[in-house]
């Protein structure tokens, strides 16, 4: 049970982290650049900001020791929190992939971790649930 709590600690702390790191790559005649979650937020996909508000949301009070009490709340935000999260990336990725035209638009291995770590958050705040639900 304290596994998969850590686990999904630890998986948002990932998405946290990967949020400021680079996920989108361009490159046009030899020119390259790049923007992570943080640059396309600040640039226009304002509901991304909503990807490190949930992660602060499942990090800060468990660090605090407040889901300790209330571990069914603790579940359901970290389901909610990954599971929107993952979305918000998903939709981001799709919408760089189909504007991307003439221009080669890539998303690199970060956006991917990150990605990854948002389902990790979701499926680890559910194994976390239902391992608490069959302890007596």
């Amino acid at each position: 049970m304290e596994k998969a709590r850590r686990m999904t600690l630890s998986a948002a702390v990932s998405v946290l982290i990967c949020f400021f790191l680079p996920w989108v790559q361009v490159s046009c005649a030899g020119y390259k650049d790049s923007a992570s979650g943080f640059d396309l937020a600040r640039r226009g996909a304002g509901e991304l900001w909503l990807v490190p508000l949930l992660m602060l949301a499942i990090i800060l009070p468990a660090v605090v020791r407040l889901w300790q009490n209330t571990p069914a709340v603790f579940a359901l935000v970290s389901v909610i929190g990954g599971a929107l999260s993952a979305y918000l990336m998903n939709r981001e990725r799709t919408g760089a992939e189909q504007s991307s035209g003439l221009i080669g638009a890539q998303v690199t291995g970060w956006f991917w971790l990150g990605l990854a770590s948002s389902l990790a958050v979701a499926a680890g705040a559910v194994v976390f649930y239902l391992k608490r639900a069959r302890s007596p």
